[in-house]
């Protein structure tokens, strides 16, 4: 038996074809007399159509058709939202939901043609007054709906807040962002007979295939998804948008493949984006630090008929040992598109609300914040009443504080300086829930001890496919190099949605499986080429759960949702800040953070996984923000030339650390996901910092220069 790969580095067997350009992404796929097509938009956030002038367009040489609800309406059920509920309907009939929203496909022998005719194209509209955030005029709230995430009351907080030694009451906001992949959105539709192939990014290809196959009537087994690799997702190439069906629905009139590439201005309203949020937290202590009662109130931007939210407060009402916890989610009704799963959805914008809380607190109480989470650490799901699978927060905190240094940290805000810099340091805890699906695979072994892999998972960047050789090579005692990994195709076995930290436990177990089932058959005297396939079904989930996916549904075990126990990922952000004393300006030279997640497959795309994550979260903290004209409800940096993202001066030192942890009990292999926790608390640790190094608290993102002047 060879030694174990698992634990080991491996270099990403797909790298060489990405830095070489060799990769093949869906828009690269060669077609056969392809027509092009280029999406009309709404200029309007609300309202509806009167009138489409088509002449000039339909004038231009070598264009082929013009779709919009007038003719093609009725051709497409509305496809589902990020939840599965309703969303902003797309072509369906004259009504405007938000600005940029799909009002027609211009279909032409080129794309320049196809853009061309589009710009020729004049709408005229019946023009409302659009709402678009939060204290607009007409925006609606009103309390979620119960459904997966759920409001907690344990205990009396009413009592325990008011009797409290200390309390805080604060306000914190974060602002819209939008994901900004590399690779845009793209689509490609031919049909060959009754049969529609689809070329697209996604994170669910048997997700999208079962949407696509609803909305135009089709039997699934008649829909092929191919989405071998993606130029970036982080949640917005989840869930299926609607422009799928209309472009298969283009391929028909023309029967002809058709091809879409959206320009980056229409990806901010064609696909989902992170939602503005406002939180309300309250947290009642002992003079010793002992939480009493916390109270977590967050409010979410949503469109007008859609109910998603992310309700982060079934993280933040089980962080810290508590035993009187209220939460609330109210979401707000918008003329805007429907925003969605933004990496780590939940966590990014409610655990930067409790976090600086957290800093709050101690600053009252004059005790230091790692000392303050350490006198909150519990082994228990203060919730629930039940054990973690594994919690190594303080580990965490203890091993990430003494590689920054934590003890030369002068507590008083302003103290720290070196010659016109103002020197801040700051830390907050990181959590993310240790989710895991149902999963099915594939595993070919030829007699000259080769291998492959066949899932339908996802290669989103994340390293996935170097993930899955890993496993199948340690299971069956091969080298890497001898197991070949195929992934994204809807014809492969079914896996889940490759979202929430979950694909890599899910996917790691049904190919450990299928590959038990096929040395079982080698040991029992099989010869010649040997086909296994097998299904995992994690404990504690439905017995159909496989055949949920299978249907193109989504099907995940939350790390909160286990009745025997809470299985959570744990780590510790710190940062070092500097404000210059008279240009304002921030900077931020060194970042440690400290994670522990079970069963590291690969320490290498490991380490990259936190180490974006870390550098996504300083975007997030002074960077990102995408600005909405209030007026008209339209996003006015829709490009990345003022859409604010790190850049290589913007990151400096940063430090991860792989804090060994073996938890039996999270599942068989003990894999927690690592691709969100990386961002959660690097928001808050900057926002603390800052305030360690200027005495100003600043409770609203992104913060700027122009917040200390």
């Amino acid at each position: 038996m060879a030694e174990s790969v698992i634990g080991k580095p491996a270099i990403r067997l797909d790298g060489r074809d990405k830095v070489t350009g060799t990769a093949r992404y869906s828009s690269d796929e060669a077609m056969v007399d392809p027509a092009y097509a280029f999406l009309l938009t709404s200029t309007i956030a609300k309202g509806r159509i009167r009138e489409f002038h088509l002449e000039r367009a339909r004038a231009i040489a070598g264009v082929l058709d013009i779709l919009t609800y007038l003719n093609v309406g009725h051709d497409a059920q509305p496809q589902p939202g990020p939840s599965g509920g309703p969303t902003t309907t797309t072509m369906q009939d004259e009504r405007i939901w938000h600005e940029g929203q799909i009002i027609g496909i211009v279909l032409a022998e080129t794309y320049e043609i196809a853009r061309e005719a589009a710009y020729a194209i004049r709408v005229e509209y019946d023009e409302e007054m659009p709402s678009a955030t939060f204290g607009s005029a007409g925006v609606q709230e009103e309390p979620r709906e119960p459904g997966a995430h759920e409001d907690y009351d344990t205990g009396d907080f009413d009592r325990a807040y008011a009797v409290a030694d200390v309390k805080i009451e604060r306000e914190y906001g974060t602002p819209t962002q939008h994901h900004n992949p590399i690779e845009l959105f793209t689509t490609t539709c031919a049909w060959n007979g009754e049969h529609l192939t689809i070329w697209e990014p996604s994170q669910f290809v048997h997700g999208l295939r079962g949407t696509v196959a609803k909305q135009l009537g089709l039997d699934p087994e008649k829909v092929h998804v191919v989405s071998r690799l993606v130029g970036g997702a982080f949640g917005s190439r989840g869930a299926a948008t609607s422009r799928t069906a209309w472009i298969a629905i283009a391929a028909r009139r023309l029967q002809r493949p058709v091809k879409l590439v959206a320009t980056r201005h229409q990806s901010y309203t064609i696909a989902t984006y992170r939602a503005e949020t406002r939180h309300h937290i309250r947290l009642g202590a002992s003079r010793d630090g002992k939480l009493q009662a916390l109270y977590h109130m967050g409010r979410e931007i949503t469109s007008r008929p859609s109910n998603y939210n992310v309700s982060g407060t079934d993280t933040t009402a089980r962080m810290y040992a508590c035993p009187n916890v209220r939460t609330r989610v109210n979401i707000a009704h918008a003329d805007r598109n429907t925003p969605g799963f933004m990496r780590a959805p939940p966590d990014t914008p409610y655990m930067f609300a409790l976090e600086s809380a957290m800093d709050e607190l101690a600053f009252e109480l004059g005790l230091d914040p790692v000392e303050l989470r350490r006198s909150n650490d519990t082994q228990t799901d203060p919730v629930k009443g039940v054990p973690y699978t594994s919690r190594s927060l303080m580990r965490c905190f203890d091993e990430a504080a003494a590689r920054f240094g934590w003890k030369r940290r002068d507590p008083r805000p302003g103290s720290m300086t070196e010659g016109d810099w103002l020197v801040g340091w700051g830390c907050a805890s990181a959590a993310y829930p240790s989710n895991i699906g149902p999963a099915s695979a594939r595993v070919t072994i030829t007699p000259d001890k080769l291998a492959r892999v066949q899932i339908g998972a996802h290669e989103i960047g994340t390293g996935a496919l170097t993930l899955a050789a890993i496993i199948a090579a340690d299971r069956l005692g091969l080298p890497l190099e001898a197991v070949h990994v195929e992934l994204g195709d809807s014809g492969f076995p079914a896996a889940n949605l490759a979202a929430g930290s979950s694909h890599s436990a899910s996917i790691a177990h049904a190919i450990a499986k299928a590959c038990h089932e096929a040395t079982a058959r080698m040991a029992q005297g099989a010869t010649g080429t040997i086909d296994a396939y097998a299904e995992h079904v994690p404990e504690g989930m439905k017995p159909d759960s496989m055949q949920t996916v299978q249907k193109g549904q989504v099907s995940i075990q939350h790390g909160p949702e286990r009745e025997r126990n809470t299985a959570y990922a744990f780590g510790a952000q710190f940062v070092e800040v500097r404000v210059h004393r008279r240009t304002r300006e921030i900077r931020v030279p060194r970042m440690v953070g400290a994670f522990a997640a079970g069963t590291i497959v690969n320490p290498l795309t490991a380490r990259s996984q936190y180490m974006g994550g870390m550098i996504w979260g300083l975007g997030c903290a002074l960077l990102e923000q995408t600005e909405i004209d209030e007026r008209a409800a339209r996003y006015v940096n829709d490009n990345i030339a003022e859409y604010l993202i790190p850049v290589n001066a913007d990151v400096a030192e940063i430090d991860v650390i792989l804090v060994p942890e073996h938890d039996s009990e999270v599942n068989p292999l003990g894999i927690k996901g690592i691709g969100e926790i990386g961002i959660v608390g690097v928001n808050a640790a900057i926002a603390n910092a800052l305030f360690h190094a200027t005495g100003k608290r600043v409770r609203d993102l992104p913060i700027r220069l122009e917040d200390f002047l």
